[in-house]
Parts: structure tokens; C-alpha cells; sequence
């Protein structure tokens, strides 16, 4: 398709415009071949007319549509060309306030002369790690490109930041700076990058200065060398600097001002510290002494430090300024026309020689005098005013050269690398192209380095060009592009104007007139691009690549040789005074070489030393300018180009004039213009068959995507050189996105008045079809309302002939049940009258009766009481009597006692012998049965009849109890009845007296409780209406209370994990540090400073670490100690209370003799006291056969090898013995339950009895055990005879076998381990794989085991193994996370193991509150001896730590699926629509190959929670974990959002919501909606209705700001600016319309933050879970080679 036939009606062009440089317009009339003018309405209405040039014929530039306008790349623009790009730029800079543009490889920057908050810490983070065309123009994305390429191509990179002063420059290059210190870090201690972002300041005051254009211009050039080691950290840099402005040193131009620094000294002049410098008002810098910081100079001083400047040569630094001041203050004046003089005792000379340490007259004299040297003779000759002023002007402009070198040099210092350098980022702050109205050498220099770095720049972007084409195998044709070589050759050639200028310095009598002359004469006829000025004959032009620009001759050949007399550099050489101020006149020969450097240099020898002092400034530069390009050219160049919007710093303000000469001065336009040459558009098959889908039919579409596109292009534009197919892209030429951008207009245009004509024929249909239905619907209701009027008239007569034949019904009946109920009621009254007569005669007859009965029971009962009297007295003595008897039977039986004891030591004194004599142990074994058994048979009997006796004691106390307790009962009684007579008699008398009283006062109560229950009430209506605002009142507080203590508590919470967080990473620096600390020892090179300082610090920390582990051993101690004391003091107060309790129960009791049961209770304690001594016997025999066994044992394993099985019943015998040892040991503990009261004595005597019957049965149980042993030891002797009876030596009688069962182990849930298996233990438990334990074993298995042995070590009270154990386990938990800590299965394992654990040290802790779920196993199971609490604490902080870094290893899974499947694929195919991308490729919305969709998402979320529920994780920490899952995903989409212009549209918005609602229905299938997940995408639902919304008038805005109470209003109005229609039938938000949002939205009390912090977790809870799994059941399996481990 010809470019002509887009010129048709409706098209928008560009036209040229004296104001506004371009000015859009639309095509009224189609235009025609041939047509000289066309017509145009602007935007304005106005009609017009516009010539075409009648030689070119040329039509005006076309625009693009309005969905490519505010493109992120310029390239990405279908029509390429000046109004264009100007466009775009002012679009997203005063519409959408973007200040960052990409235009190819190119960063447009803007200066918005204001502060924006898109520098921060958390655009940083947002902006690491992405590629550069998937977020949206930013300096921090060109940063991040070259330190990924970096990284990823193991080459240099620099970043080329240009721009004319004030565009913004040094702070670009200073946020490119802090992007790389913030992203990398530093890899030493030094903190290399916090010293080079506080070199800045330093630079800024020394080298920067006001000017016309710019308040903080640069006035020198520098390139920083950020040094990177292996590992892309930070470990040094290195500053080079080119041109400093000398001269501004002694001149300023109008409205513009020296170096900050000495305006920062003037005002600081009244501290103390500056006050021998007399500073005032100087001729350098007196007529802009305003403005001020005095703080400045303090922060400056401290900075100094940073950069190794100490105090005095600070104070030295100071010194040489403040005497430059006082040097620019020297008046010179004529002494003659060819001399001078300076009057005597000048004030501020006698300063500068003070402050500079050199003799007054020396300086004065040559200031006004030089040295001539011919062959033979030297002379001394007096120079005039003028050349005195100037020497005076160069000396200060050498001092302050001197003084900015060795600045520069201590900061190169400060920053020097300690280790190799393997890579670096150097970042150009350079100077742009300068044109003033007086332009001089120093503009020269300038505009000469710019020519070099922009052929540069031409190169690199014709290079990329030419491989983009190479590699998509596109026939390459040579493209036409503006080469600037003609402009350089012609500045340093031979005989070039730097070559004729070096000629002309070293003519003796040389001078600029002459040498303007020989330019004139050389380049004028050869040289197109030099020009001679009409008006003035000491003037050049040249022809820049920007501009021409007119240089004034004057002052060049002075400026080139930059002479300084030597003999006032001899003066200064006498100098006495501090480092900076010697520096000014030493090594005079390196001084322009280090002000000009442009590598570093070389060394210079002592003989070149003179021929390198004769080198002229412009050949220096042009040495420097040539290694600086030899330095870009070995690196990857990354380009900023800084434009100044407008002259008068207005923020957001753009001068369309002033942006057009700065895009074509920085070579903007000429990016474009080769981009233009060739095919500026680029879509890739799948972007072109998404977007354009639409202009194909059905049978077009083919499975083959490129083969589709490349049949429908043939069809749409039939000229083949528009359009070239690569090998994944498609390349247009410029204008055909644009015109299928029409033809998809128009066939959607075509296809939306094709829905609208049906939809408004079925709305039609539709009204008529509702018309038809309402009148057939009002004719059935008409006909249905007369129908229930008939029907209605029929049921009323009906009804009427019902009631009146009802009311006749009623009035008859009505009659007659009045006569049967008057004839009911006189026989009532009769039958009732018979009645009572007949009740009157049995009731005196049943009332005779009962008087009869009560007088004859009264005789009968005072008889049987006199006998019943009678009958206990005799009882009384009888049962007495008895009672003496059973006692002597209870002595009797206390002497069988010891009898029994007697005959139990002889049974030992036979088991002792059964030992040593096996032949006879068969006898003595039967006799001792027999013994064994009568004594039990004996032994019952007694026990029988004491039950006997103790039983009639019983009854016998308590009948004498009862008859006491009535005795004095009865006498209390009758007293109290007594008394209570004369009391009646009393009140009697006093109740008839106030009775009369009160029933006067009755009547005056009656009326006073009347009133008083009317003001009851409204007291209590009052009181239910007060108590009713209390509990609204108390509820508003509870639940603002709730509601505060929960995020204070939140807050504490997540600060206290925030702290342990960083104590981690201590941790973790610190062996790090120890690991570089043994390579170190290894490694070559190593700096030995920083190795022993390192050494040191590790020392330190271990001191201290040694240092608090005794400080907690001596704690511990002190706590046993104190609890030890504690426990003897309680154990001797216990004992002496037991002994006064026997003491004076025995004193009661003799005392009481003659009380009943006291007798009984003595026998009893005798009896309890000798149970006791036997007690102490068995527990000796039980030694002694412990001893025995073990003996037995020992012999047994010296003869056999093989009898594994009887060990086992040794083990179980002694664990038996055990057990009863223990048992008899705590037998005597309730001595301490006696009474300590006499009057309670029955219930001591019942304690004794059962004590006793306790003791008995304990006697029986070990009797059985004794016969158990003598059996079993029977079986041993056999076994042992059976083995010597091969050699003969003994002859044992033959004993019947006996088969001893196996009994089944009772568990307690314990495991035994050895010492030395303890580290073998903890290395076996966290090496298990937790896929293998999660699949085939019980959750949590390894806390389960560590707990049983914990609980074993705690059975045996071993504090040492309980401590080791502990500290081992968390060590080596602590060690498989470091080493395996981004695996998610194993952090999850861990995490799930530590809590299970946690959970176990508190349900088994024996604290109540622990306890309730427990099972009475599980309570036996508690631990006994130790109290862990602290412990558990340090359980619940490794968890926190386990906890946080699995949310840090699920976030590096999650990071990269998030913006692909959140945001970039489309889950619902065809809404979104496609644009164009220019070279910064942004990644595809396809789903292509290897790239994440939001199903990717979701089946990492399923394999997360599926992970953590087969490790057993507590429900509540899953809940916490995804919470903080949907946080992740929410926040990093919603930064995506507000950074990706691209991403901010209607479409896109409903795929977001669709997302959205994906995630919300996982959450139901999970039952994890209450988890609190969905709020955490509160905010970016909010941001995807705010894109769905309409945003039009004020109601529209009304409902944002109520919907979007989540987001911030830096983040409302970021989306609205950031709102890019995607289709033409979309509009953009209007600047009106974001005003107003932002006036609504003043108000709210917000933090400024634009990006939400994705580094936050949430403060994490662990809730006690406790296991209803018993220990007892759990088995361990032999594949964990456990093996070392016993239950018990």
C-alpha cells in the first residue's frame, strides 16, 4: 500500500509550529496525487490550509493511533519521526507524570524538578533480578541490566549518563550507584558502598557549582570504576576526573557562582574552629554570599573522615581555601605602564602567606616581578597590572587544581579494593554539548568529548542493529546514518584545530589573533563544517553533530598552556604547613595530567619529568579522551540521556522547543532515525496472531502460527518489502502497524454496527413481545375479576341463610339449658347440707381416738427407756472386760512378730548357703517351703482376727462416742431452754409494748412504701436504660481494646521475630566469616591486616561467647544450690514435724489413758514402728541378692558365650528387684499423714490398719518374689552343672526341667542410648529423608523419638545428658537447614518436627494447664526431674527461625511464577489485547513453552500445603503459612501492576479479578477461607476494580475512594496514570479526573509509600496441639539404623 493512501479523511498528521515546534491537525478531504495544499482542522476547530513544498512535494508527518501514544519504548511506535517521539514524551511526562522513557538502548530521563518517591529501598528490591523491558523504564532497570550482564557475561559494563547541565545527570549516575550498592552489597567489612555514596557530597562541593542553567552543575567530568569481586559484591571503587572548570575559580559570569565549598567556609566563618582563617567578603565569591548551609561544612568535615582525611589535614584543606579567598583580595596596582606594585602590609596577602605558611615578601615581590633566562644571563624583569592580576588568577586556579587532585586522591584511597578485582561497572558522568552566547575553550573541550562518545554511541547502535537482523536472518542492507568523523578529524588531525593550537603555544610571540589567522587560512576552503563568523575576525564556527556552535579566540592559547610562574611555585615549596597545603606545589608535573586522566596513569620517569611538564591541556584531553574511549570501548556501554524540560524549573512543566534541541543534541532523533531506516517494528508469530487475529477468517488459521501470519500478510499488504519474516519475529517497516492497526480498527468498527443493528432489532422484538404479553395479561385479569364478582354474590346469600338459621338455633338452646342449670343447683345444696352433718360426727370421734393414742405411747416409752438404761450400763462393763483381754492377745501377737523376723533371718543365712553349697540346696529349698508355708497359714489367722478385734473397737468407740455426745447434748439443751424461757417472759412484755407503736406506725410505712415503690420503679427503668448504655459502652471498649492489644501484641511479636531473624544472620556472618577465615589460610594474597583482624573479631566473639556460657553454668548452679538448700531446709522442717507429731500424739494419748481407743493406738504404732524396721531388712536382703545375681551373671559370660536368653531374665529379675526395692523405700512416706489432733484419733487408727494391711500385702508380694528367685536360681545351678559335668569335676542330682515363660514388657515409652551414641543419635535423626518418613512412617517421628530419649535422661536425673541432648538436637537441626536450607520439603519436615517436638515438651511437662487432653497414661509418662521452660523457649525461636526461612525458600519458588501467571498469561483467551514492544522485549502474555500460567500457581500452592500435611504440620501454622502465601503473591503483583504501564487497562483488570477469584475458590477446596488468605488480596482486588471502573465525573470518583480503602492514595493515583487503553474504544483518565481523586483523598493519614514491602512476614504463632499418640505404642523401624537405641 502506497504512504499516500493513508492521507485520507479522518487521518491525523503533524504540521510544523513556530511555538509549539509541532502542532496535530486532521484531514478534512481525502487527499489526492497531485494536490498542492491540504485541508486541516486543529485541534482547536480552526480551519487551515497547508502548503506542500512544491520541489519535495514532501507530506506532513502522520500520527500514530491513540493506543500506541505513551508507549513505554519509542520504538515501539509505528510512525518514527520527530513529533512523534516529542509526543510520547510529553504525554507520559505532564499526563501520566513517567519521567523515564525508553527509546531503544537508549533511558530518556527527564528532570521533573521535584521529589518523587520512586527511588526507594522497596523499588529497588522490585526492580532486582527483572529483565529490563518486563517492568517500566526506570534508571534502576539500566543498573540491573548491566550488573546482570555482569554477572551472566563474565564482562564490563559502563553507563554513559549525558546531558546538558541540568538535566539531571549526577543524580542519575548517584542512583545508579545506590542501586548497585543496595542490590550487591559489600563482600568486606568496610562498608565499601556507603563510602562511595558519601564520596558525592564531597565531589559535589569541591566540583560543582551554580550556573545559569543548573543550581548544582558539574563543572569537571568523572568516571567511577565500581569494583566487583567474584561473587558481584562490592569491595572498592576508583574515581577518574576530566576538565575541571579552573577558571571559575577566579571569574563568574552574571547570575552564576564559584565552587560551594567556599560559600559553605564564608558561612561557617563565625564557628571557632574558622576563625584564624578571617574570612569576609572575597572578589572570588563576594556577590553571592547569601545563600548557605553552615551545616553543610560539619557534614563535609565528618565525610572527610569516612574518606581518610584526618583533623589536620582537614584543618590544612581549610587553610589552602580560605587562602585562595584571601588571594583573590590582593589589590595589585600600577606603579608605571610596565610595572606594578602591591601596597605594603596588604591585609589579605599578609593572610594568604599566614595561612599558607610562606614569608610575605617573597610572595609580594613575585607576584609583580618574573624571571627571564637567556644562554648566558638571568634577568628579573617587573611586569605591568594586568599580567601581575593574571598571574595571580593562575597561582589561585593552580592551588585550587592541587587541592581537588589530592581530594580525589584520597578519596581513590578510601575506596581502594583490599582483594583482587575481577569485574567492574563504571558510570560516565560527563558533561552534554554546550553552546552559550560566549563560547570559550573550556566549551571547546566539552563539545570535542561529546563528538567522540556520540560516534561512539552511533557505532554501538548501528552494531545492535546489524546482529538483531544477523540473528533473525534478515537480508541486511547498509543503512545510511550520520557519521560525525568529518567534525573530529577536523578538531585532533593532523594540522587539525588542536594541532595548530599546540603550534601557536609554542611560538614565543603567539597569540590568538594569529592563530585564529591560521585556521582561517587552513580549514576555511577545505572544511565544510568550518565557518569564519561575518562580524568578527577572532571567531570560529563549527558544525557540530548537534549544533553549529561560535567560539571566541580569546583566552584559548592561555587557557592551552595553563603557565604558572616558577618562581611563586619556588615560594610555595617553602611551605611548613600541613599535607593538602605541601601538595600544591610538589610534583608540578603531574598536575594536568591528573585533572585530565582518563585510565590510570602510568608512571612517569624522573628523566620525562620536564617533557611531560610542556604538554598542553588540550593535547592532555585529548590523550585522556582517547583512553577513556579505549576503556568504553573494551566494555558493554549502557546509555542515559538527562533532558532539562524547561528553562524555569517549573516541575512537570515541558518547553517543547527546549526538549526538541536536547533529543537532537544527545542523539535521541538519531536512534530513531536508524531505527526508521530499517524495520523499527518487531512482533513476534504468537503477539501477531493474538493481536490481529481478527483479520483472518476461520479457515486462515492454520496450526502452524508462522506459516498463518505469513499467509495473511500477503493478503493485507501486498508490497513484500514493507514487511521481512525472522526467525521468531516479524519485521515491519515504519507505518504498517499503523495501517493494520486501521484495517483491525475497521473490521472491528465493522463488526460492533453489525452487533448493534442486531441487538437493537432484538431490543425492538423484545419491547413488542413485552406489549403483546402485558394486554393478554390485563384481559385474564379483567375476565378473573368479574368471574370473583358472581362468585362472590352467590357466597353472600349462602352465608345469609346459614346465619339466620344458626341464631334460631341458639336462642332455643339458649332457654333451655337456663332451666337445667337452676334445677343443678338446688340439688347441690341439699346433697352438700347431709354431707357436712355426717363429716362433723367422724371427725369428734377420730379426735378422741388420737388423744387415746398419744397418752398410752408416752407411758410405753418412759418404760422402755428405764430399761434400756439399765441393759447398756451392764454392756458397758461386760464388753470392757473383754476389751482388757483382747489386749493382752495384740502384746502376745507382737512378740510372733519378731519371731517371724528371727525365722526370716535364718531363711537368708539358707540362701547364702544354697550358693556356696549346690548339693544341698534341693533339701534346704524344701524345708524353707514348709516353713514359708505355715508362717503364711499362721500368719492369715492373725491377720483374720485382728480384722476382728479392730472391727469390735470400732463399734465399741463409737457407741461410747454417741452416748457422751448425747449426755452433753441433753444438758446444753436444757440450759438453753432456760434461758430462753426468761428471755420469752422479757420480750413478751416488749412486744406489747411496741405494738401499739407499730400499728401506728404501719399506716404512715404503708403510705411511705407506696411512694416508695413509685420511685422503685423509675429507678429501675433508669437503672435497666444505664446498665444497657454500660454494655453498649463496655463492648465499644472491649473491642477497641481487643482490637489495640492484639496489634500492639502483633507488634511486639513480629519486632521480637524480627530480632531473632537478625540474630540468625549473625549467626550466619559469623561462620561465614570463620569459613573465610580457614580458607584464608590456604589462599595466596590474602591481605594479612584484614586476616588478623578477622582472627580478632572471632576471638572476641568466642571470649564472649566462653564468657556467657559460664556466666549461664554459674547461674545454673546458683539455682541448684539455692534449690537444694530449699529442698534440705523443707526435708529437716518435715522431719522435725513428724517427730513433734509422734511426740505429742504419744503425750495425748498417755495423757487420755482412760479415753476410749487410746490402747488400741498405742499397739498400733508399735506394730507401725516394727513393720518399719522390717521394711529396712527386706530392702538389705534385696542388696545382697542384687549382688548375688550379678556375681552370677559374671560367671555365667566367662563360661558361655551363647545364653542371650537367660541375660534377658537376669535383666528382668533385676529390674524386678528394682522395683520392689523402690517400693519398699517409699513405704514409709505416710508416717508423715498421721493426725495431729487426739480428737481424731479414730480416723489415725483407721490409717494405721490400712497401713498395716498395706504392709502385710507388700510382705506377701515379696515372699513370692523370694520363692520366684530360689526357683530361677535353681534353673541357673542346673545350667551350670550341666556345663562342668563334661570334665567330670562336679556331680549334681538330677532336677526336673522347668519352663519359665516369657512375660510381655510393659513399655513406658522411653529410649535408653549410651553417651558416646549421642552425637551418632542427632546425625542419624535429621539425615532421615522426609519424603521417605512423610510416605511410609508416622508424622513427626523423629521428635517423637528425641522426646523418649529426653524422657529417659530425665527418668535417670542426668542433667548433663538432658542438656547435651537438647544443644545437640538444636545444633544439628540448625546444620541441615544451613546445608539443605532451600529445600521446601525439608525445611518443612524440620518445621513440623520442631513444633511436634515444642508440643511434647509442654504436654508432657506436668504443667495443669498442658495436661487437660492428656490420657492417665500420658500423665504417668510427664518428666519428673527437669523443668525445661527455657528450653522451650529456645525450641519456639528455631522454630521462628524454621518458619522464616521456609517463607524465604517458598518465595524464591513463587517469585517467578507470580507476574507471569498473575498478570502476563492470559487465563481468559482473546480479552487482552497485544501492542506493540519495541526493542525492550517485555515477556510474552502467550503461554509459550517453559513460562508460568496461574495454573502453575496453583499446583505449586497444592504441592506446598500437600508437603506440609504429609509432614504432619499443625493446621493452624498451614493457615499462617499461606496467609503469608497470598501476601507474597499479592504484593508482588500488585508492584508489577503499579510499575508496568502495559499492565494497567480495562482487560487487564478483569484477568486480574478472574486470577483472583482462582486462588479464592483453592482456598475453599483447602477449607482455608477463615485463614485470613483472602484479605491479604484485599489490595489488589481493589486495584483491578479501580482498572474496571468508570473514572469520569465526580460520582465516579466518589465511589473509588470509597472502594479503595486498601490502597493508598500514591498508589490510586499511580494506576490512574498509569490507565493505557489497549483498544481504540477505551478512553484515557483525565488529568481533571486524577485531581480530583487526589483533592478527596488529601485527608487520609497514610504512609507515602508507593510499592507494598514484599520482605514482610507476618508474626508467626505455634498454638499448643497435643498428640493423643501414646509413646509407649510407637516402634522404631530398622531402615533408620536405629539399632543403638532401647525401648523401655
Amino acid at each position: 500500500m502506497a504512504a499516500s493512501e493513508l492521507y485520507t479523511k479522518f487521518a491525523r498528521v503533524w504540521i510544523p509550529d513556530a511555538d509549539e515546534v509541532w502542532k496535530s491537525a486532521e484531514l478534512t478531504k481525502n487527499y489526492k496525487h497531485g494536490d498542492s495544499t491540504l485541508h486541516l482542522t486543529l485541534e482547536d476547530g480552526m480551519d487551515i490550509e497547508h502548503k506542500l513544498d512544491d520541489k519535495t512535494k514532501n507530506l506532513p508527518h502522520l500520527r500514530n493511533p491513540d493506543i500506541l501514544v505513551g508507549e513505554n519504548d519509542l520504538t515501539a511506535l509505528s510512525y518514527l519521526h520527530e513529533p512523534a517521539v516529542l509526543h510520547n514524551l510529553k504525554v507520559r511526562f505532564t499526563d501520566s507524570k513517567l519521567i523515564y522513557t525508553y527509546c531503544g538502548i537508549v533511558l530518556v530521563a527527564i528532570n521533573p524538578y521535584e521529589n518523587l518517591p520512586i527511588y526507594g529501598s522497596d523499588i529497588i528490591n522490585a526492580y532486582s533480578g527483572q529483565n529490563m523491558g518486563d517492568m517500566d523504564p526506570h534508571i534502576f532497570a539500566v543498573a540491573e541490566e548491566a550488573y546482570k550482564q555482569m554477572a551472566r557475561d563474565e564482562r564490563n559494563q559502563s553507563i554513559i549518563v549525558s546531558g546538558e547541565s541540568g538535566a539531571g545527570k549526577t543524580v542519575s549516575a548517584k542512583y545508579a550507584m545506590r542501586y548497585f550498592a543496595t542490590v550487591s552489597g559489600a563482600a568486606t567489612e568496610a562498608n565499601v558502598e556507603e563510602k562511595v555514596l558519601a564520596s558525592n557530597p564531597i565531589m559535589e562541593a569541591i566540583g560543582n557549582a551554580k550556573t545559569t542553567r543548573n543550581d548544582n552543575s558539574s563543572r569537571f567530568g568523572k568516571y567511577i570504576e565500581i569494583g566487583f569481586d567474584k561473587h558481584f559484591r562490592i569491595i572498592g571503587a576508583n574515581m577518574r576526573t576530566y576538565l575541571l572548570e579552573k577558571s571559575r575559580v577566579v571569574f563568574q559570569a552574571d547570575e552564576e557562582r564559584n565552587y560551594h565549598i567556599f560559600y559553605q567556609l564564608c558561612a561557617s566563618s563565625h564557628l571557632p574552629e574558622f576563625k584564624n582563617l578571617k574570612l569576609g567578603s572575597h572578589s572570588y565569591s563576594q556577590s553571592h554570599l547569601v545563600f548557605s548551609v553552615v551545616l553543610i561544612l560539619i557534614v563535609l568535615c565528618c565525610v572527610y573522615l569516612c574518606s581518610g582525611i584526618n583533623e589536620l589535614n582537614q584543618k590544612g584543606l581549610f587553610q589552602v581555601l580560605a587562602a585562595i579567598l584571601h588571594l583573590g583580595n590582593v589589590e595589585i596596582k600600577d606603579r608605571d605602564s610596565d610595572s606594578s606594585i602591591i601596597p605594603p602590609n596588604n591585609r589579605h596577602l599578609m593572610v594568604f602567606c599566614e595561612l599558607m605558611g610562606v614569608t610575605y615578601q617573597d610572595m609580594s615581590h613575585w607576584l609583580c616581578h618574573k624571571k627571564l633566562k637567556t644562554a648566558q644571563e638571568t634577568y628579573i624583569k617587573p611586569i605591568p597590572r594586568l599580567q601581575a592580576s593574571n598571574a595571580r588568577d593562575a597561582l589561585a586556579k593552580h592551588i585550587y587544581a592541587k587541592v581537588f587532585n589530592w581530594i580525589v586522591d584520597h578519596v581513590n584511597k578510601s575506596l581502594r579494593a583490599t582483594v583482587k578485582q575481577h569485574s567492574f561497572i563504571g558510570v560516565l558522568d560527563i558533561y552534554g554539548f554546550e553552546t552559550f552566547e560566549i563560547n570559550s575553550f573550556e566549551q571547546f573541550c566539552i563539545n570535542y568529548a561529546n563528538e567522540k562518545l556520540q560516534q561512539q554511541f552511533n557505532m554501538h547502535v548501528f552494531k545492535l542493529e546489524q546482529e538483531e537482523y544477523l540473528k533473525e536472518q534478515i537480508p541486511w542492507t547498509l543503512i545510511d546514518f550520520y557519521d560525525n568523523q568529518p567534525c573530529i578529524n577536523l578538531i585532533e588531525a593532523k594540522m587539525g584545530v588542536l594541532d595548530l593550537l599546540d603550534e601557536e603555544c609554542k611560538m614565543p610571540k603567539g597569540s590568538d589573533d594569529s592563530w585564529a589567522q591560521k585556521l582561517y587560512n587552513t580549514h576555511l576552503k577545505t572544511c565544510s563544517l568550518f565557518e569564519k563568523p561575518r562580524m568578527s575576525n577572532k571567531a570560529f564556527i563549527i558544525q557540530h553533530f548537534a549544533d553549529k556552535v561560535q567560539y571566541q579566540c580569546d583566552g584559548f592559547l592561555e587557557k592551552n598552556k595553563d603557565t604558572v610562574n616558577e618562581e611563586q611555585i619556588n615560594v610555595l615549596k617553602a611551605s611548613k604547613v600541613c599535607v593538602p597545603a605541601k601538595h600544591t606545589h610538589t610534583h608540578t608535573h603531574t598536575h594536568t595530567h591528573c585533572t585530565f586522566n582518563g585510565v590510570k596513569p602510568k608512571e612517569i620517569r624522573s628523566g620525562a619529568s620536564s617533557k611531560e611538564h610542556k604538554k598542553t591541556v588540550g593535547c592532555q584531553f585529548r590523550n585522556s579522551l582517547a583512553m577513556l574511549m579505549e576503556t568504553l570501548n573494551a566494555t558493554t556501554p549502557h546509555y542515559v540521556r538527562c533532558i532539562k524540560p524547561n528553562d524555569l524549573k517549573f516541575p512537570f512543566t515541558f518547553d517543547p522547543k527546549r526538549a526538541v534541541q536536547q533529543l537532537r543534541a544527545c542523539g535521541v532523533l538519531e536512534t530513531i532515525r536508524i531505527s526508521a531506516a530499517g524495520f523499527p517494528s518487531r512482533w513476534t508469530y504468537q503477539e501477531f496472531f493474538s493481536r490481529y487475529r481478527v483479520l483472518m477468517k476461520q479457515k486462515d488459521v492454520l496450526s502452524d502460527r508462522r506459516l498463518t501470519c505469513r499467509n495473511v500478510l500477503e493478503k493485507l499488504v501486498q508490497d513484500q518489502d514493507k514487511y521481512q519474516f525472522g526467525k521468531t519475529k516479524i519485521f515491519f517497516r515504519a507505518g504498517q502497524v499503523a495501517y493494520l492497526e486501521k484495517l483491525r480498527a475497521d473490521k472491528l468498527r465493522k463488526a460492533c454496527v453489525r452487533i448493534q443493528k442486531t441487538i437493537r432489532c432484538w431490543l425492538v422484538r423484545k419491547k413488542y413481545l413485552r406489549k403483546k404479553h402485558a394486554a393478554i395479561t390485563i384481559q385474564r385479569y379483567t375476565r378473573g375479576h368479574q368471574a370473583r364478582c358472581l362468585v362472590k354474590y352467590m357466597r353472600r346469600t349462602l352465608a345469609a341463610i346459614t346465619i339466620q338459621k344458626f341464631q334460631r338455633m341458639c336462642v332455643q338452646r339458649k332457654l333451655y339449658l337456663q332451666k337445667q342449670a337452676a334445677a343443678l343447683v338446688m340439688q347441690t345444696i341439699l346433697r352438700a347440707y347431709m354431707a357436712r352433718q355426717k363429716y362433723q360426727g367422724l371427725l369428734r370421734n377420730h379426735k378422741a381416738v388420737f388423744i387415746q393414742k398419744h397418752v398410752r405411747g408416752w407411758l410405753a416409752r418412759q418404760r422402755y427407756k428405764r430399761s434400756l438404761r439399765a441393759i447398756v450400763y451392764l454392756q458397758c462393763c461386760i464388753r470392757r472386760m473383754k476389751a482388757k483381754k483382747e489386749l493382752k492377745k495384740l502384746k502376745i501377737e507382737a512378740r510372733s512378730v519378731e519371731h517371724f523376723k528371727k525365722l526370716n533371718v535364718g531363711m537368708e543365712n539358707k540362701i547364702m548357703q544354697l550358693q556356696r553349697k549346690l548339693d544341698e540346696q534341693a533339701k534346704d529349698n524344701r524345708v524353707t517351703s514348709e516353713r514359708l508355708n505355715s508362717l503364711e497359714t499362721s500368719h492369715a489367722v492373725e491377720s483374720e482376727k485382728l480384722k476382728v478385734e479392730v472391727s469390735k473397737l470400732k463399734g465399741i468407740e463409737e457407741e461410747a462416742k454417741n452416748n457422751a455426745n448425747r449426755v452433753t447434748s441433753l444438758l446444753e439443751e436444757l440450759e438453753r431452754l432456760r434461758k430462753e424461757l426468761t428471755t420469752t417472759q422479757k420480750e413478751k412484755k416488749t412486744i406489747e409494748d411496741w405494738a401499739t407503736k407499730y400499728r401506728d406506725e404501719m399506716e404512715k410505712v404503708r403510705d411511705m412504701v407506696a411512694e416508695l415503690k413509685q420511685q422503685n420503679g423509675l429507678l429501675k427503668t433508669e437503672k435497666d436504660d444505664l446498665n444497657r448504655m454500660i454494655k453498649e459502652q463496655s463492648q465499644q471498649m472491649t473491642g477497641t481494646n481487643h482490637s489495640l492489644l492484639e496489634s500492639d501484641l502483633n507488634e511486639e511479636r513480629s519486632r521480637y521475630q524480627n530480632l531473632l531473624t537478625e540474630h540468625l544472620r549473625l549467626e550466619e556472618r559469623y561462620d561465614d566469616l570463620k569459613e573465610e577465615i580457614t580458607l584464608s589460610d590456604v589462599t595466596r594474597g590474602m591481605d594479612t591486616s584484614l586476616t588478623l583482624k578477622l582472627q580478632k573479631r572471632v576471638t572476641e566473639l568466642e571470649q564472649e561467647k566462653s564468657s556467657l556460657r559460664n556466666e549461664l553454668e554459674n547461674k545454673e548452679e546458683q539455682f541448684q544450690r539455692a534449690r537444694r538448700q530449699e529442698l534440705d531446709s523443707e526435708n529437716k522442717k518435715l522431719k522435725h514435724d513428724l517427730t513433734a507429731m509422734r511426740q505429742s500424739l504419744l503425750g495425748n494419748a498417755g495423757a487420755g489413758a482412760g479415753a476410749p481407743g487410746s490402747p488400741p493406738y498405742k499397739v498400733l504404732m508399735d506394730q507401725l514402728n516394727s513393720s518399719c524396721e522390717e521394711l529396712e531388712v527386706r530392702k538389705e536382703e534385696v542388696l545382697i541378692l542384687r549382688s548375688q545375681l550379678v556375681s552370677q551373671k559374671e560367671a555365667m559370660q566367662h563360661k558361655v558365650g551363647d545364653m542371650e536368653g537367660h541375660t534377658y531374665t537376669h535383666t528382668y529379675i533385676y529390674t524386678d528387684v528394682q522395683t520392689h526395692t523402690y517400693t519398699l523405700t517409699h513405704a514409709q512416706t505416710p508416717d508423715r499423714l498421721l493426725p495431729t489432733s487426739p480428737l481424731s484419733l479414730s480416723l489415725s487408727l483407721s490409717l494405721s490398719l490400712s497401713l498395716s494391711q498395706d504392709l502385710m500385702e507388700q510382705l506377701e508380694k515379696q515372699d513370692k518374689t523370694i520363692r520366684k528367685l530360689k526357683k530361677q536360681l535353681k534353673v541357673f545351678s542346673k545350667k551350670i552343672g550341666e556345663m562342668g559335668g563334661k570334665e567330670g569335676d562336679m556331680v549334681e542330682e538330677t532336677v526336673r526341667p522347668v519352663n519359665i515363660p516369657r512375660r510381655e514388657k510393659d513399655f513406658q515409652g522411653m529410649l535408653e542410648y549410651k553417651k558416646e551414641d549421642e552425637l551418632k543419635l542427632c546425625i542419624s535423626v535429621t539425615e532421615l529423608k522426609p519424603r521417605g518418613v512423610a510416605v511410609n512412617l508416622i508424622p513427626g517421628l523423629p521428635a517423637y523419638i528425641l522426646f523418649m530419649c529426653l524422657r529417659h535422661a530425665d527418668y535417670v536425673n542426668d542433667d548433663q545428658k538432658v542438656r547435651t541432648l537438647l544443644t545437640s538436637t538444636i545444633n544439628s537441626i540448625k546444620k541441615i537447614l544451613k546445608k539443605r536450607g532451600d529445600d521446601f520439603e525439608t525445611v518443612s519436615f524440620w518445621l513440623s518436627n520442631t513444633c511436634r517436638f515444642l508440643h511434647c515438651l509442654k504436654q508432657y511437662s506436668g504443667d495443669e494447664s498442658f495436661m487437660k487432653h492428656n490420657t492417665p497414661k500420658q500423665n504417668d509418662h510427664c518428666l519428673s526431674n527437669f523443668d525445661l521452660a527455657e528450653y522451650r523457649q529456645v525450641l519456639s525461636d528455631l522454630a521462628i527461625q524454621i518458619y522464616q526461612q521456609l517463607i524465604k525458600c517458598m518465595e524464591s519458588i513463587l517469585q517467578p511464577m507470580i507476574v507471569s501467571g498473575m498478570l502476563e498469561h492470559e487465563t481468559i483467551q482473546g480479552v487482552s489485547g497485544v501492542k506493540p514492544t519495541g526493542l525492550r522485549k517485555r515477556t510474552s502474555s502467550i503461554a509459550d513453552e517453559g513460562t508460568y500460567t496461574l495454573e502453575s500457581i496453583l499446583r505449586q500452592l497444592s504441592a506446598f500445603h500437600s508437603t506440609m500435611c504429609q509432614h504432619g504440620t499443625d493446621p493452624e501454622l498451614i493457615k499462617q503459612v499461606v496467609k503469608q502465601q497470598f501476601y507474597i503473591i499479592g504484593a508482588v503483583t500488585l508492584n508489577n501492576l503499579l510499575l508496568r504501564k502495559d499492565m494497567c487497562s480495562w482487560s487487564k483488570g478483569m484477568q486480574i479479578r478472574y486470577n483472583v477469584s482462582q486462588l479464592e475458590e483453592w482456598l475453599r477446596d483447602k477449607s482455608l477461607m477463615l485463614c485470613g488468605a483472602k484479605e491479604t488480596l484485599e489490595p489488589l482486588i481493589q486495584a483491578a476494580q479501580l482498572l474496571q471502573v468508570k473514572k469520569k465525573t465526580d460520582e465516579d470518583a466518589e465511589a473509588i475512594c470509597s472502594m479503595c480503602n486498601s490502597l493508598s492514595t500514591s498508589q490510586i493515583v499511580k494506576v490512574l496514570n498509569l490507565y493505557t487503553p489497549v483498544n481504540e474504544f477505551e478512553e484515557r483518565v483525565s488529568v481533571t479526573f486524577i485531581r480530583t481523586i487526589q483533592t478527596r483523598l488529601r485527608d487520609r493519614c497514610e504512609t507515602p509509600q508507593l510499592l507494598m514491602d514484599t520482605k514482610i512476614i507476618y508474626p508467626v504463632t505455634f498454638p499448643f496441639n497435643p498428640s493423643s499418640l501414646a509413646l509407649e505404642t510407637i516402634q522404631i523401624p530398622g531402615s533408620l539404623n536405629l539399632a543403638f537405641l532401647t525401648r523401655v
